[in-house]
């Protein structure tokens, strides 16, 4: 999202558009805690968001959590295009990683890394500290092309890394191997 934010936090706290709204109202609560202390919707508050919620949900819910809130947002702002669906999941899983909270349900089962990161930080400020590399924007083109970030595809639906895989993946032995030029 981009601008102030403001919209963007304000359309994130309208009444949820599903019958029971749940996950809108787990979204909204999350929202709410992340902007209690922000002026603006950032970045930063884009990690944040992301950190608490794959703490309170774990990584394969929060993508759907997260994804689901950021979609209703970028419509109810009047902006569905900024909406980008592998966009959101990379970053949801790379927090996830970084968290070291298991279970994505995406890598088969196998989960993250089991360092004790997920267990062991209790705030934002100190996750954020430790792993600053989230914190830069630019941090997905390690692991994407320029061009496979600008397709279509990717923002309509779940592409897989095509420059580096992610690393969990290394470590699996899964993903490309590493390319050197940019697109």
């Amino acid at each position: 999202m981009s601008g102030d934010g403001r919209g963007a936090a304000e359309a994130a706290r309208q009444p949820a558009e599903q019958p029971g709204g749940r996950p809108a109202e787990q979204f909204a609560a999350l929202m709410g805690e992340v902007m209690a202390a922000a002026e603006r919707f950032g970045h930063r508050q884009h990690v944040h968001l992301t950190w608490l919620a794959v703490r309170r949900h774990g990584t394969a819910t929060a993508v759907e959590l997260v994804g689901d809130g950021i979609r209703r947002t970028a419509r109810a702002a009047g902006a569905p295009e900024k909406y980008h669906v592998t966009m959101t999941r990379a970053w949801v899983e790379l927090v996830g990683h970084h968290a070291g909270r298991a279970g994505s349900g995406f890598d088969g089962g196998a989960g993250f890394d089991a360092f004790t990161d997920f267990d062991a930080v209790a705030d934002f400020g100190t996750f954020a500290d430790r792993h600053p590399e989230l914190l830069d924007k630019a941090l997905l083109s390690r692991f994407y092309r320029d061009a496979t970030l600008a397709s279509a595809e990717a923002r309509a639906g779940w592409v897989e890394p095509d420059l580096s895989p992610f690393p969990w993946q290394r470590a699996e032995g899964q993903g490309l191997s590493c390319g050197s030029g940019r697109g």
